[in-house]
């Protein structure tokens, strides 16, 4: 039996987000010839669409290119919950950064969020638009002086709130904290309605364009696309989750990337409102959300590192069984995962790429809140590309490096990368191809060397080479979402080896014996 029939459910066999699933967003071009525009945008997803916009609003000319299809990636598998409540943040930015920095974070997220709710009303758009009260909430006595702590944070930067012994939920808590007037939204049909207004303003957009490297000059600079065409511009904007191109930044090892998992479920539970968090692991988060004019609820969490712990499934099987007890779910419409980038000291990188690079910009690292803060990346790269003053410009700037707690987190985080990318060299696999069930992958032993499979449901089986094309890592399998993953910088490939998320920009390589995607079928003798 397989894992996914130990269910408690029957889980949806594709990992499709709900957002994904309601929303047609339309198709584009691939780019076939060279460009010249003012700004290039690298990345078709929430940072990319709404400084596109914004942009064009300046009478800015802009090509936005997308390696695959427009928001396809972490704004298509959100949460899309639209706060200012980022988690156990607050205190500990305080402590590392000051009061000041701390409160020009906040008020970045503010005004982006005042931006989202302005543009909503601005063109009607029907988006779920809900306001609903954030709570924080422990389920333990060690995480409940956390958030006694946080809530001390809290009043220091006068934010209304209220520390509570309990929450609606009838979850039983040790403390939480809730920050009232936060809000939920369908985030595709929002941004589909901004990319309408960028194409209106005569904005370009290209998709399957995927941008592999930049050429500095002295005028122009030239994004070049493994289509073969370049794009001229003044200004690129890397806002491609991973950044494409690093110059001299080393973003690799000031990143780390984790994964986490939701549900989209029916339930005869009355939900009482609100979005909830809990700060103890494993983590869970819950909302609602409409499907086909009902409401239902999405349940999520279980984030861990790309490519490290258990097998992936049972993070989905652990919030199911979550859900079951607490909201008594009836049917699992929709399952997906997230990938989201954590920076050194958990505030995003935005701005020049480098110090000695000001016409190449980035955004990435928005630690799972890249509603607010992906939105708060857009306007401060718009102000930059424009040369306007922006006070929030020296807290974000990439070329930051805070002695506490960041070069800690930068030993350790590379570290860990050593330790996976030695892990990883060590040992043989004590799977044959022929051990494989249907849906079923993993590392198997082809011929004497180390290689990766994937059998599909009908049976063809899917060779690869499971050495990272960044780093030389050697990827896991996650036979959740049927993915390769790096354990040591969270590139991750389909089993037919293909770059899903970077840092990787290279598929998978093939050996002498088996090119990428080669089927064989379970009749085939060969193994």
């Amino acid at each position: 039996m397989s894992d996914q029939d130990k269910s408690l459910h029957p889980l949806p066999f594709k990992t499709e987000s709900l957002w994904r699933d309601e929303m047609t967003v339309p198709k584009f071009d691939a780019l076939k010839e060279d460009l010249n525009v003012d700004v290039c945008i690298v990345g078709g997803g929430i940072v990319g669409i709404t400084a596109a916009y914004l942009l064009a609003k300046e009478d800015v000319s802009v090509a936005l290119i997308e390696a695959s299809r427009l928001l396809g990636g972490t704004t298509g598998h959100t949460t899309a919950k639209l706060t200012t409540q980022h988690g156990l943040i607050y205190d500990e930015l305080i402590e590392h950064i000051g009061l000041t920095n701390t409160r020009l974070y906040l008020e970045a997220n503010i005004e982006a969020i005042s931006f989202i709710r302005e543009k909503i009303n601005q063109y009607k758009i029907d988006c779920d638009l809900s306001e609903e009260d954030a709570y924080l909430y422990s389920t333990s006595d060690h995480y409940a002086k956390k958030l006694e702590k946080e809530f001390k944070a809290y009043q220091k930067l006068d934010i209304r709130s209220d520390l509570l012994d309990d929450i609606p939920l009838g979850i039983k808590v040790h403390n939480a904290l809730k920050w009232p007037h936060q809000y939920q939204f369908h985030p595709l049909r929002y941004l589909k309605t901004l990319l309408d207004e960028f194409i209106k303003d005569g904005g370009k957009v290209f998709e399957e364009t995927t941008a592999v490297d930049i050429k500095e000059g002295k005028t122009k600079t030239e994004v070049l696309t493994r289509n073969g065409v370049s794009i001229h511009c003044q200004s690129v904007l890397c806002c491609s989750h991973f950044p494409f191109y690093e110059g001299r930044g080393f973003y690799f090892s000031r990143l780390h990337a984790d994964r986490t998992y939701l549900m989209a479920v029916t339930t005869d539970y009355h939900y009482p409102g609100g979005h909830y968090l809990n700060v103890d692991p494993p983590k869970r988060t819950i909302r609602s959300a409409q499907h086909n004019g009902r409401p239902i609820l999405i349940i999520g969490g279980e984030s861990h590192k790309t490519g490290q712990g258990k097998n992936t499934i049972e993070h989905y099987k652990a919030i199911e069984a979550f859900g079951k007890e607490h909201f008594n779910i009836k049917d699992i419409l929709f399952r997906w995962s997230a990938q989201d980038l954590t920076s050194l000291d958990k505030i995003p990188y935005i701005g020049s790429i480098t110090k000695g690079q000001r016409h190449i910009l980035v955004a990435t690292g928005f630690r799972k809140w890249g509603m607010s803060n992906g939105t708060a990346a857009a306007l401060l790269l718009k102000d930059l590309v424009l040369k306007k003053d922006n006070r929030f410009k020296d807290v974000f700037t990439p070329s930051r490096f805070y002695a506490d707690p960041s070069l800690k987190k930068f030993l350790i985080q590379n570290a860990d990368v050593a330790k996976h990318l030695i892990k990883g060299k060590m040992g043989t696999p004590s799977m044959q191809l022929e051990d494989l069930s249907k849906d079923e992958g993993g590392v198997v032993t082809v011929n004497g060397k180390r290689r990766g499979a994937y059998r599909d449901k009908e049976g063809n089986v899917y060779i690869v080479d499971t050495t990272c094309t960044h780093m030389g890592c050697e990827c896991n399998w996650n036979q959740g979402d049927r993915t390769w993953d790096c354990p040591c910088h969270g590139s991750r490939y389909s089993y037919k080896g293909e770059v899903i998320e970077g840092p990787a920009e290279k598929p998978l390589k093939q050996d002498e014996d088996f090119t990428i995607g080669d089927v064989l079928t379970s009749d085939d003798s060969g193994y």
